[in-house]
This record gives structure tokens, sequence and C-alpha cells, in this order.
């Protein structure tokens, strides 16, 4: 291997979520910015986010009947 090539590995690296958790992990960088985490994660958390998707779904529906009432 050749020397001087490797980038500087910080064992105790902090990274720190947009919703306030901080943990360490070992990284090239020393300081780790995520807006995403496992703490807030929907899928780790449980807590899940609706999105509004009823006025699409309606949007559909319409287009389609609009579109079967044509053909007929």
């Amino acid at each position: 291997m050749k020397d001087k090539i490797h980038p500087q590995y910080f064992p105790k690296a902090k990274v720190k979520c947009s919703c306030g958790n901080a943990f360490s992990v070992g990284s090239t960088k020393p300081e780790i910015n995520v807006e995403i985490c496992s703490k807030c994660h929907p899928f780790y958390s449980g807590k899940e986010k609706l999105i509004d998707t009823a006025g699409r779904v309606e949007r559909f529906k319409k287009r389609l009947e609009k579109t079967t009432k044509k053909r007929k």
C-alpha cells in the first residue's frame, strides 16, 4: 500500500441531526450534519407522516369519469 494517500480517520466523529439528536460514528470527517436520523425518521420511530393525497385521487377519479362518459 502507498503511504500518505489515505484520509485521516476520526473514530469518534460527531453526527448532528436537525431534530437535535447527536451521536458518534467513525468517519473521515470530524463532524457530520444530517437532516434525518433513526430517531426522527418515520420508519424507525413508528410515527407516520400522512401526506394529503385525497385531492389527487379525487381529481383522477373525476378525469376517469369524464373519459368514460365520452366513450359512451
